[in-house]
């Protein structure tokens, strides 16, 4: 119980009567979406240099290309150079937390259309989604709670200020591009 201002008693309400936790980040919190921005982001952007350059042992644009109109989807080397490009500049931006809200809708729409050719009848390997489901959750999660301190955007007032706004606005981007693109496809 605590007694209020005027006298009164009235119950506390806070769990195990400790007050309640703040919602100010910490150096922790910042190193944590550090970490899990460097892992995706790089894994993405290697991804996408893979296709590019061929580099990594990748297939290079043209056996891209040629995959993406097997896909089914119109102008399969343009397709190629659009994904390729997005996974590389996306995953940077989210490495760097640079333009994070952009890298992530880059991203988001990429992933839609991963899933889609993949399919979503197995979840677990061999044949599942199960990777392509985390990063797409990892990126979903970075765009809608930022980059943290550690990041380009940190210096960028604009997007310090606005987060929240900025961040849901990604994330319907993302979510339009992505399925206008999957819509294209046969």
């Amino acid at each position: 119980m605590m007694v209020h201002e005027r006298g009164c008693r009235r119950r506390d309400r806070t769990l195990f009567g400790t007050a309640p936790a703040t919602l100010t980040p910490t150096p922790v919190h910042d190193l944590g979406l550090l970490l899990l921005r460097l892992v995706v982001g790089l894994s993405m952007a290697a991804h996408g240099t893979m296709k590019l350059f061929g580099w990594f042992g990748g297939p290079g644009l043209d056996a891209t290309g040629k995959g993406f109109t097997m896909a089914g989807y119109p102008a399969g080397e343009a397709m190629a150079v659009m994904s390729s490009l997005s996974e590389t500049l996306g995953g940077l931006g989210l490495a760097l937390g640079l333009l994070t809200p952009l890298a992530g809708a880059a991203l988001i729409g990429v992933f839609i259309n991963i899933l889609d050719v993949r399919g979503l009848s197995a979840y677990f390997p061999p044949k599942g989604v199960e990777l392509e489901t985390v990063l797409f959750a990892s990126v979903v999660a970075l765009t809608l709670t930022g980059p943290g301190r550690f990041s380009a955007d940190h210096v960028l007032p604009v997007l310090r200020e606005s987060r929240a706004r900025h961040a849901l606005l990604a994330v319907g981007v993302g979510v339009v591009a992505g399925f206008v693109v999957f819509f294209l496809r046969d």
